[in-house]
């Protein structure tokens, strides 16, 4: 099982997309994280908003350059690199999340994924077997759309 670390937050900017003299994609964006501390009684207060610098490559930043805006609620997959940097003779240092994937925060999205036909289309005559795991699985060649 392949994982990564993951980071859930929103878009605290417009999400800019750049190219390089390569042709590849680069997405810019300040993304926030909202911060709650749990009570002794079981409620939440909700501290002061952190924000970080985001950055996804090549088409994968270039998928979500379409589909983000800011304010949008975001889970995504990736890792985080330290950063530093001389500015005006002071050294400015810091993390930023670079992100592999991305999709809509469930918990906090409301969301309509179109597959091109109904599940019920799909699946109508068509027996329901378990995958073999000796066979290497293929994503679905199915558009998704959110």
């Amino acid at each position: 099982m392949r994982t990564k670390e993951s980071l859930w937050g929103f878009f605290a900017s417009d999400p800019q997309l750049s190219f390089n003299e390569d042709g590849e994609a680069r997405l810019f964006a300040w993304i926030g994280q909202e911060q709650f501390e749990r009570n002794p009684d079981g409620s939440f207060t909700q501290g002061e908003t952190k924000f970080y610098p985001f950055k996804m490559f090549r088409r994968s930043a270039e998928h979500a350059y379409e589909k983000f805006a800011r304010g949008d609620n975001f889970v995504a997959s990736g890792h985080v690199q330290k950063f530093s940097y001389e500015k005006n003779g002071e050294t400015v240092s810091g993390e930023e999340f670079i992100a592999t994937h991305i999709g809509p925060d469930a918990a906090r999205t409301s969301y309509a994924v179109d597959r091109g036909r109904s599940r019920s289309q799909q699946l109508e005559g068509a027996p329901i077997e378990a995958p073999d795991p000796t066979l290497s699985q293929q994503p679905s060649p199915r558009p998704m759309t959110l």
